[in-house]
């Protein structure tokens, strides 16, 4: 897949209301402060506290990681994206969170990130990693019309591209474009891990991952759905702490291999006659 064009939904078409014209990274967006309707960008100023994690993970992009925290916290909650008592956390809980993940990704790959909503991990791995082609999959249209404005925004428009679907449809191809695979397979806060793999093994190539974003009880997770991973074609999933000595507390990752490719095979070889019994030419 290429990443040249600005980001499209399925078929190379924008989702959704026109996106806004490219912007410096910097520029903000014209608000006023102080009111339910119009969220003060300053809440998503860098703590000072956090500063040393922003630079060691962002590097010289974290000025672009600092708009798009602003935008997070302005218009990502009056679109609903964001809950506004998430705004003063925006660093911390998902910026700094899910540039962590950086780390098991290899260089110059494909990621997919399954469920994006507001970007989170892919825009962020997007920002940090600009080596990665990312693309964004997400079927409200409410939100890929947000992470179009926002790539376009943000000037990753050569990197990043949006996808406007269910993980299925990207998987099997939609509105006449080929199958989606990638390397490697992110989601967030999206389903157990039964399901994130019934949804996410199918967009990797063989031997690709799935790198899931977990909280404390992954292990337990792993336990309760190892028998539903492998049936799936994944291998033993493991569990990585991601940001150690960079932030706290690290990131915690479920991370599971395509080993198998699983699924009804369907060949041309058999058909079935309207009596349900094969035939053969």
């Amino acid at each position: 897949m290429t990443h040249e064009d600005a980001a499209t939904g399925p078929g190379g078409t924008s989702p959704g209301p026109s996106a806004v014209r490219p912007g410096d990274p910097s520029e903000r967006f014209s608000r006023s402060s102080g009111t339910a309707d119009t969220p003060d960008p300053a809440v998503a100023t860098l703590p000072v506290e956090l500063a040393d994690a922003a630079r060691a993970l962002f590097g010289d992009r974290l000025d672009i990681a600092a708009a798009y925290a602003e935008l997070l916290a302005t218009d990502g909650v009056v679109r609903g994206l964001i809950g506004p008592r998430e705004a003063p956390r925006i660093w911390d809980r998902h910026l700094l969170n899910c540039a962590a993940v950086a780390e098991r990704i290899p260089e110059g790959i494909e990621v997919l990130d399954v469920g994006s909503g507001a970007g989170l991990p892919g825009l962020v791995l997007a920002i940090a990693r600009p080596d990665l082609a990312v693309t964004l999959i997400e079927p409200l249209a409410r939100r890929t019309s947000f992470l179009i404005e926002v790539v376009e925004r943000l000037g990753l428009g050569g990197s990043v591209r949006v996808f406007r679907g269910r993980a299925e449809e990207a998987a099997t191809g939609a509105n006449g474009m080929a199958p989606l695979r990638g390397d490697v397979v992110t989601a967030r806060a999206v389903a157990p891990l039964d399901r994130l793999a019934a949804w996410c093994l199918p967009l990797a190539v063989p031997n690709g991952r799935l790198v899931a974003l977990k909280g404390a009880s992954a292990a337990e997770e792993i336990v309760e759905h190892e028998a539903a991973v492998a049936k799936l074609g994944g291998g033993e999933p493991t569990v990585h702490l991601c940001g150690v000595g960079v932030i706290d507390p690290p990131t915690t990752v479920v991370e599971v291999v395509r080993e198998r490719v699983v699924g009804p095979a369907r060949t041309a070889a058999a058909k079935r006659s309207r009596g349900g019994r094969s035939r053969r030419r």
